[in-house]
């Protein structure tokens, strides 16, 4: 009945649910009619008589269609639906499979072609799966069905879902199959699961179903809404495929084995022993208060060096740039009639900053060169004289990867605080430069004697942990800090951020371990994306380079192409406000080096 789906099965049943313009049931059909199949039986029951009627004989000319009716659909389950069809399985070798799904069109030729009679196609277990898992052994016997009941998350690295398109030979349904699930029936009742008979089969150790793992290809199973919000992703056509990934956000962990090259994170941070002192304290995390601002404004004070004062943590750095940039305008003249203050920026950068103020009151340097590289010098240059009150500095830049030494940082500090200015200078990717021990800028002395200067940090990107939700900001300008703190909720951070900040400094040696283990892969990934003819690849000191893409390629379509062949996400830069409109441009995340391996391999695979 697809409660789960909400208004989307109000009036009809799930089969019927539309993914990117196109129901369930037909995609489905039109798979089949590829098949030599002798007929297609359909059990229905909820919204039956209007499934009947929307197919009609639209498929006259390439299937032969029954129906099976199920009148009690309401107090049953699927294995009485599968009991009514009982005299068809007897009939013929049959292909089984559940009406809410969506996948390749290669799934129904890999297991129609496959040798073996009894198949149950499967997917390696991953977070976002849920209901029936199997164990297989190295033979791909299934040796046994685990029920949600059973299931144990400590062996789930040994689990396959079952992906609910099976193969039964007519003499493995009349034999074995539908004898069983007839005494089943009979002695438990009908509101179950086919898959419980499968089960018992499975434990006489017969090996009669086999399991065949589909690999990369991919499938869903649609039972709400957020489902059915994945697979039109997944199975988005060309023209909305980026539209549809990159308005997530996030939240990739979802998606079937995919590789996310848009996730600016280090890749060798937490440790493990650090991995797993948090999730020994995870019980008492999930189910207890977290500490209000006055205690996780020491932590965050302990944890980075930076007195109580002179700091604020927020719920990720999304949050502090919001109230930082909402107070810029009235942070300037209070005379009636007074204009917002201005803010300088740099462009190409990270858009939230900007998109946090007046388009108007924005003063946008571009750099005019290739490379979009810029100095401390170019910046006071093009600000001078334009009457700003602060001015953004991305160090290093998003996504050029350009970098500004800490000496001249610090000359720019002294310029503005000469000018009246505050210079609001994010290091979130501070950690990945060259000399990433001694390049920031978090500590008392230098903020006390730069007091216009005020830096940012997301904890999400360097130190691996954008789940957590934390940032910093830090100043001496101790009005500042003050009034973030009023403005941002009293519990603004989770019991798992703040018990990071907690234990971190117990993990620092850890954590310069893996910052030095970055640079080298990242040099090393440098020189390999430098081989690829149809990139041009410019210098970066953070965890990702900007590509220009040469013609005849192009961005969205290397992004696409990717994607649908090997499942990695990179991002399509082209549009971003400073880049040049003429020219296709690429952001390529740095990630370990076995996924790095993985990206290349997929790269020199492409071709025109």
């Amino acid at each position: 009945m697809g409660r789960r789906l909400g208004e989307y099965t109000r009036d009809n049943t799930k089969c019927m649910v539309p993914v990117n313009g196109i129901r369930l049931i037909d995609r489905l059909l039109g798979q089949l009619a590829q098949q030599q199949l002798r007929r297609v039986v359909i059990v229905v029951g909820y919204k039956g008589q209007e499934l009947k009627d929307y197919i009609g004989s639209r498929y006259d000319d390439r299937l032969r269609i029954e129906y099976v009716e199920n009148p009690v659909y309401d107090r049953t389950n699927n294995i009485y639906s599968l009991a009514l069809a009982k005299q068809q399985l007897q009939e013929d070798d049959t292909l089984l499979l559940e009406s809410d799904l969506i996948f390749s069109d290669r799934l129904i030729p890999m297991i129609v072609s496959h040798p073996y009679p009894n198949l149950a196609l499967v997917a390696k277990y991953e977070p976002w799966m849920d209901g029936t898992m199997v164990r297989i052994d190295d033979e791909q016997n299934i040796v046994n069905f685990i029920s949600k009941d059973a299931f144990n998350y400590a062996e789930a690295s040994d689990y396959y879902k079952t992906v609910n398109i099976y193969k039964f030979s007519q003499a493995f349904a009349c034999q074995k199959y539908l004898p069983f699930l007839e005494a089943y029936t009979k002695a438990v009742g009908l509101n179950e699961y086919y898959e419980n008979v499968l089960r018992i089969l499975s434990l006489l150790n017969t090996h009669d179903l086999k399991a065949l793992p589909i690999g990369g290809e991919k499938w869903y199973e649609i039972d709400d809404k957020q489902d059915l919000d994945i697979a039109e992703a997944l199975f988005a056509d060309e023209k909305d495929v980026l539209r549809k990934y990159y308005g997530r956000y996030g939240g990739f962990w979802r998606f079937p084995q995919m590789l996310d090259y848009c996730y600016l994170v280090n890749p060798y941070f937490p440790s493990q022993r650090m991995r797993d002192e948090m999730r020994a304290q995870f019980d008492t995390l999930l189910t207890e208060y977290p500490s209000g601002m006055k205690v996780n404004t020491l932590l965050a004070s302990k944890c980075f060096g930076v007195s109580e004062p002179y700091v604020v943590p927020g719920n990720g750095a999304a949050e502090l740039i919001k109230v930082l940039m909402e107070g810029v305008a009235t942070a300037g003249p209070t005379a009636a009639g007074a204009a917002p203050a201005k803010v300088g920026v740099v462009r190409p950068t990270f858009e939230e900053y900007p998109n946090r103020y007046d388009a108007d009151r924005l003063v946008t340097f571009v750099p005019q060169n290739a490379d979009y590289r810029y100095t401390a010098d170019d910046l006071m240059d093009y600000f001078d004289g334009k009457g700003i009150s602060q001015l953004l500095l991305i160090n290093p830049d998003n996504p050029s990867g350009n970098f500004i030494a800490r000496t001249d940082v610090l000359r720019l500090a002294a310029w503005c605080g000469q000018r009246g200015i505050r210079l609001l200078v994010d290091e979130s990717f501070v950690d990945f430069s060259d000399d990433y021990a001694t390049n920031s800028l978090l500590h008392d002395r230098t903020l006390e004697t730069y007091p216009h200067m005020a830096v940012m940090k997301s904890i999400s990107k360097s130190f691996g942990v954008p789940g957590l939700r934390l940032g910093i900001l830090a100043s001496a300008d101790r009005d500042l800090i003050a009034r973030i703190k009023k403005e941002v909720s009293i519990w603004n951070l989770n019991s798992f951020a703040e018990y990071f900040m907690q234990i971190y400094n117990k993990y620092e040696a850890d954590y310069q371990r893996a910052c030095l283990r970055f640079v080298q892969e990242r040099a090393h990934f440098y020189q390999q994306l430098q081989q690829l003819p149809f990139l041009r690849v410019m210098p970066s000191q953070a965890n990702y380079f900007l590509c220009e893409v040469l013609p005849p390629y192009t961005a969205s379509g290397i992004v696409i192409r990717m994607l649908r062949q090997h499942n990695i996400l990179t991002r399509d830069c082209s549009l971003k406000p400073g880049l040049d409109p003429s020219r296709q441009y690429m952001r390529i995340a740095v990630r370990s080096h076995e996924d790095n391996r993985r990206l290349i391999e997929g790269l020199k695979g492409l071709s025109l």
